[in-house]
This record gives C-alpha cells, structure tokens and sequence, in this order.
C-alpha cells in the first residue's frame, strides 16, 4: 500500500491561488466527517478560504525550583533556548523550534515528584455542600469549601481522634470540617475548634497540636485546585515561591473551556500513552483534512493510520518541547501535556515582509485557535486521573447550547478505545522491567516520537517510575474483570457535575414513560368501550406503546453511556 506524507513543508508548497479558489463547503464536509468529532472540533465556521497552520503563541510555563543543580549561567542560557518569557510571573511562549533533533544532558539532575504543585479536580466539578474524597500521589486527601475564607481546602484525609476519613463527614452550621464518627470540628486551618466529648470547665484539649488536622498548601488556579503535596509548615507560603503552571487560555474569555475528568485504571505513564495515541488521532484528522481539502487524497488502514513526523525538540527535566506536523506541543512535568494549533481565516490582505515573515493585516481578521489540554494525575500504581480541556476561540457558542454530559459521551467512548489495551499492556511492561521498556518495544517510526521521549524522561530524571515515597512499593493491584475496568458509572459519572445530573434526569424521564404507559394501559382496560371511542381508545395504546418503548431505549442509553460500554475493535 503506498502512503504519502502530509508535513508542514508539503502545506507551504501547495499552489495557494488553487487553494483559494476551492469550495468552502469541501472544506466543512472534511473536517466534520472527522471521527475526532468527539473532541468538540465540529464547529469550525463556515468561512474558512485557507488552511493555515501556524506556530502556536501558548503561555505555558516550566517552573524551575530553586534548589537546581544547574549554575545560573546554564540555567539561562537553556531558557533563553528553550522559551522566551512573555509574563512578569512564571508564563512562556514557544521558541523557534531547532532544525534538528536536541535534548539537554542534565548530569545528576533528578526529578523531585515532591516539590511539584499537582491538580485535585476542576472546581466545576466540585460540591461546596459537602467534602471529597480524593487520591493524589498516594495521599489520601479531603477537599472542601471553607465558606468563612471564601477558599478551598485540602487536608489529610484522617481525623486525629481515631483516624475515621474527614471525607466521610459534613460541613457543619458554621462551615468547619466536622468529623461525624465523634463530632470534631476543625477550621480551614487545620485547628480543632470543638471536641463534643470534652467537658467545658476541663482543660482545652482541642488546642493541643495533636488535635490538628495536616493542611496542604492549595490554591485555584485555571479553575482547578492545586495542592503542593507536603503539610510541613515551611511549606504554608510555597505559593509565592512557585506556582501551578498556568494556562493562559483557560482564564481567557473568549476561548471554550469545558472540562472533564476520568479516574483511569491504569499508572501515569501508560496514561501518557493514551494521550500520545489521541495526539496522533489528531494530526492524522488535521492532516486528512488539510488534504481533503485540496482534494489530495491519501491511502489509510482502517483505523486511518499514516506517516507523520513528530520529533522531540528540546528536553530537561522540567519536561519537553515537540514537533508534529500540524501542532506543536509541550509536557510540564509532572502533569501537563499540551498541543495547539492554528486555523487562520486569511482574507490575503496581509503582505509579506522583507524579511519574508507575515506582516499584520489593514483589517485584522480573527485567528481561530484550538489546542489538547491533558493534566495527568498520578494516583497509585496502576491508578490514575485525567483531567482533560479542549480550549477554542472559535464556535463558542455550540458550547453553551450543548449540554457538556453530551460531550463527554464522545469523550469517554474515546478513552474507552484504548483503556483494556493499555491496562494489559501495562503488566506486560512491569513484567519485562521497566527499564527495558525501549528494548522490548520496536518503535521504528516518527510516529512513536512522543511515547519514546517520555519514556526517556522518565528513565532519565526519575527512575523510570513514580516517587510514592513510603506508601506504595510501586506493585500494580490484581487486574479487575473487563466490566469493572470499562465502567463509567464510579470512574466519571459520579465525580462530574454535569453527568451526574443529566444520570439523574433521564433516570427519572425513565420512570415518568413508564408510569404513562402502565398508566394509559389500565385506563384504556379500566374505561367502558361505550365511554371511548375506538379511535380514542387506539390513540391511548399508540401513547403506551410508544412510551414503554421510549422508556427502554432509555434504559439502554443510559447504561450503556453512563455504567458500561463494551469496546470492540473487532465489529467497528
């Protein structure tokens, strides 16, 4: 089978007075026939006269910690190399990417899973009523909504009484955290304000320090909490030190922003590999698109496979920097991966400089931008959480007339793809060791550029696996059965606001058909013939019928979208 390449080189070659004069609608057909639809890049407007991938302008920062083994001489001559700062706090842009292929060699430089901030959950998914339960780096936290600071919170998830789980417990009449095993209350610092058990003229036990609860650094930032995942009081002002990495375009208003979240089955880095493989579904369909729209057509397998460059240009142990043929993309170490791309709506009123760079247009004509935002989250062994954000300045408003429970059906059914396969293979690669990962895998192709970077930077800085400190010796968990691996119901559905309301809701529609149709029925049985007439009598078991059936459609929706739905690479 013969395949071409669609690169970056090959879209500037293109004849562009051919490209102008093609139809506009080829283009939406292309790009909507995509089956990344999922992903919400359905909405692209119906003007759109060139296809222009550009460099992206992400403000993405890396935070370099102060206790760094690189002298600051080599410490700014590889940052002034890697991005150019673009904000007074920690946010950085692209540079020029290299020609060729460069990692920096960092002798001795190891990666401190420990003094990094890691994300909790989006705050849209959060319940200021109650407190949640969460798992981050092996840490068993508590998060709640401290109405008295107006903030959240994130504690260590244990009551120092007897050890019950604060997550179990409520927000009490004064907003403090209160445990109900026994009644302890504890402010948003931490401090016991009331032990029931304890007489009042006795001595105020609930001062001493063994009556605290540990507290996390937190802080919201781009609508998600963050904690720093150390209690130690030397910690309390981390903030002011280092920060999250921030995301510029989650706090701009005129971008999308909707978020998900999925508890995976499986560790931090295999995630990274589902993430890859989305990525790579991505430029595919980017590619295929640019392509269709020339009609310049390409041979594909079925699952739309094909030749594309990706290349790891500049890498520390902050993360790395990477090249595909329609985005570039960036992995913050420990948690964010990110690729952007470009679609300029070019009205060729722009000129060319001298210096052969594109010069501002008389009339400025908007650019629409989208990106992958992923935010891995490490668990346990074999555990993990993904957060994920697709940001666009483009078609904002399908967002507000689409319910996001609807997104997230295409989203999961995606994660689903590759879950089993990723789940297996990950025992395969803890059976084999992990550092002979490259050895046992044959990744000839550019295609399988990201994966073996990571892979690399993850030998290189931190041992090839996750820091849990004491709390897990890094053994994965038995593997559950299939059904339990690819359930939605505990892995997103109860921990996204919106699905679980829209679970709730068409549960109830549910019921409501089917006490109209048993409902019609008895009063078409219960009613004289004499009474109705026979074509009222025939309306009324249409309507029964009608609703029994739309009420079994509906069971059968909502299990298999919102409880278990079985991926069969085979029948698809």
């Amino acid at each position: 089978m013969t395949t071409t390449k669609c690169s970056k080189s090959h879209i500037r070659t293109w004849n562009i007075k051919t490209l102008i004069h093609f139809k506009e609608q080829g283009t939406m057909e292309a790009l909507r026939a995509s089956s990344f639809s999922s992903f919400q890049f359905t909405t692209i407007p119906p003007r759109l006269p060139r296809l222009q991938f550009e460099k992206p302008m992400l403000n993405f920062p890396i935070n370099h910690r102060p206790n760094s083994s690189f002298s600051s001489a080599h410490h700014n001559k590889l940052e002034s190399r890697l991005f150019s700062a673009t904000s007074p706090t920690v946010s950085a842009e692209f540079a020029d990417p290299p020609e060729q292929e460069l990692e920096f060699d960092s002798p001795g430089e190891k990666f401190d899973w420990f003094a990094q901030w890691y994300p909790v959950m989006p705050v849209c998914d959060l319940d200021k009523r109650v407190p949640h339960a969460k798992k981050v780096l092996g840490l068993d936290v508590v998060v709640w909504w401290d109405r008295n600071e107006n903030a959240w919170k994130v504690f260590d998830d244990r009551c120092p009484h007897r050890l019950a789980p604060l997550s179990e417990g409520r927000i009490d009449q004064w907003g403090r955290l209160q445990c109900v095993y026994h009644g302890w209350c504890f402010s948003g610092s931490g401090d016991c304000k009331f032990i029931p058990q304890a007489p009042p003229e006795g001595p105020p036990v609930h001062t001493f320090k063994n009556a605290c609860v540990a507290v996390y650094p937190t802080t919201v930032q781009n609508d998600i909490v963050w904690f720093w995942p150390n209690s130690d009081p030397q910690y309390k002002d981390i903030i002011t030190k280092q920060k999250p990495p921030y995301m510029p375009e989650l706090d701009d208003p005129s971008y999308t922003k909707s978020m998900g979240n999925r508890e995976i089955p499986y560790g931090y880095a295999q995630i990274k590999s589902t993430i890859f493989s989305i990525l790579l579904i991505f430029n595919q369909k980017i590619c295929t698109a640019a392509e269709n729209y020339l009609y310049f057509t390409v041979k594909a397998d079925r699952e739309g496979g094909r030749p594309l460059d990706m290349s790891i240009k500049k890498s520390d142990v902050n993360g790395f920097i990477a090249r595909q043929e329609a985005a570039y993309s960036r992995f913050i170490a420990p948690c964010i991966f990110s690729a952007f791309t470009s679609l300029a709506a070019d009205q060729s009123n722009g000129s060319e400089s001298s210096a052969g760079t594109k010069e501002e247009p008389s009339s400025p004509v908007a650019q629409r931008r989208f990106a992958l935002i992923f935010i891995c989250v490490p668990v346990s062994p074999g555990n993990s959480r993904l957060i994920w954000t697709f940001p666009r300045n483009f078609g904002v408003w399908i967002d507000r007339i689409v319910p996001r429970w609807l997104f997230h059906v295409g989203q999961n059914l995606i994660l689903d793809s590759d879950l089993y396969l990723l789940h297996l293979e990950e025992r395969k690669i803890m059976d084999i060791g992990l550092s002979n990962w490259q050895k046992a895998c044959f990744v000839p192709t550019k295609s399988d550029a990201l994966v073996v970077g990571f892979r690399r930077w993850l030998n290189k800085y931190a041992g090839g696996q996750v820091d849990w400190g004491t709390k897990f010796s890094g053994a994965l968990p038995p593997s559950p059965p299939r059904e339990q691996l690819l359930d939605r119901y505990w892995s997103h559905v109860v921990n996204c606001s919106s699905c679980r309301v829209a679970y709730k809701g068409l549960n109830a529609v549910e019921v409501v058909l089917q006490v109209i149709a048993f409902a019609t029925i008895g009063i078409v049985a219960a009613v004289k013939q004499e009474i109705l007439s026979s074509a009222a009598r025939n309306t009324l078991v249409v309507i029964a019928v009608l609703c029994f059936v739309g009420s079994r459609w509906l069971s059968h929706f909502v299990y298999k979208n919102f409880h278990y739905h079985d991926y069969n690479h085979a029948l698809r």
